[in-house]
């Protein structure tokens, strides 16, 4: 069993690794050994009744396509379900799902929505994400207002629709020749609420090439200067890796220091040398913080 994951199991026979995935009442499994996996099922099919489905290519609503060069990880029948749900399938498609230009408020003067249609659009959405990080933050965006959607939020809505309607069959790619090596990535938006002036983080969590954590998350309190902002913003990001860090330690993956990337020197400083006010002590020690002249990751 897992130390971090409960529903993790791995069984090591002979150099050869099984590995067990359990989701409530379902399994996905695989190993290095096609005798071991055979073993495996057989066992499983006499034990409890249950179907198996050979070759993973489908799974929660998710769509996989393994390949010697990789695996591509998608979820294009949903897209294609979901603009056909609400009506958005004819439309016409954008670039990007939502212009730069966009500042989403409470618009109290503006014409209320209907709030179970909103809720359901953005419910959809959400799901989406599991997959597709790149409609991440307009989709949490657009969330904050489900308790009083109106006409400019819905409208912001159908603008991510449309550009899932030039990008339908955009996903994730694990390529096989990718390294083991983990490393994260920060960024902020100081105050860019126009509600309340808390800032969003923006993480994501890279092993190798591969892309497999990201989030978009308006921060819990008021940070009072773009270095707080940035601060808490790998702070999270700080608390993903070490949990990673644990997790693929089951799968015999040991790392040393691991580079955090973070555009704000000020901040990296703060986590670098304690200051009275500031709690560091997730950040120091524990992860090596580097500079990088990368902004805005997940934007």
């Amino acid at each position: 069993m897992g130390s971090v994951d409960k529903t993790l199991f791995l069984l090591s026979r002979g150099g050869d690794t099984l590995i067990v995935q359990i989701y409530v009442d379902d399994i996905i499994f695989g190993g290095s050994s096609h005798a071991l996996v055979s073993s495996f099922a057989e066992q499983m099919s006499r034990e409890f009744e249950m179907s198996l489905m050979g070759e993973l290519q489908f799974f929660l609503g998710l769509q996989i396509k393994q390949g010697l060069e990789g695996t591509f990880v998608h979820q294009a029948k949903y897209t294609r379900d979901i603009l056909k749900k609400f009506n958005m399938g004819d439309s016409k498609p954008m670039t990007t799902p939502m212009s730069t230009n966009t500042a989403l408020d409470a618009d109290e003067d503006g014409e209320a929505v209907d709030q179970e249609e909103f809720r359901g659009m953005i419910g959809s959405l959400l799901y989406l994400t599991a997959t597709r990080p790149d409609i991440q933050f307009a989709v949490c965006l657009c969330a904050r207002y489900q308790a009083s959607p109106r006409t400019s939020h819905r409208q912001a809505v159908k603008r991510i629709f449309r550009y899932l309607k030039f990008t339908p069959e955009l996903g994730l790619w694990y390529s096989s020749g990718s390294s083991f090596s983990l490393r994260g990535f920060s960024n902020a938006d100081h105050a860019g609420c126009r509600i309340d002036r808390k800032s969003t983080s923006g993480t994501c969590q890279l092993l190798g090439t591969s892309l497999i954590s990201w989030s978009s998350r308006k921060q819990a309190s008021v940070s009072l200067s773009t270095t707080e902002a940035e601060y808490i913003a790998a702070a999270s990001c700080c608390s993903q890796l070490l949990w990673m860090k644990a997790t693929l330690s089951d799968f015999g993956l040991r790392f040393g220091k691991i580079p955090l990337l973070v555009d704000s020197t000020s901040a990296i400083s703060v986590a670098k040398n304690p200051v009275e006010g500031v709690d560091n002590a997730l950040i120091k020690g524990e992860i090596e913080s580097q500079w990088t002249g990368l902004i805005a990751l997940l934007v």
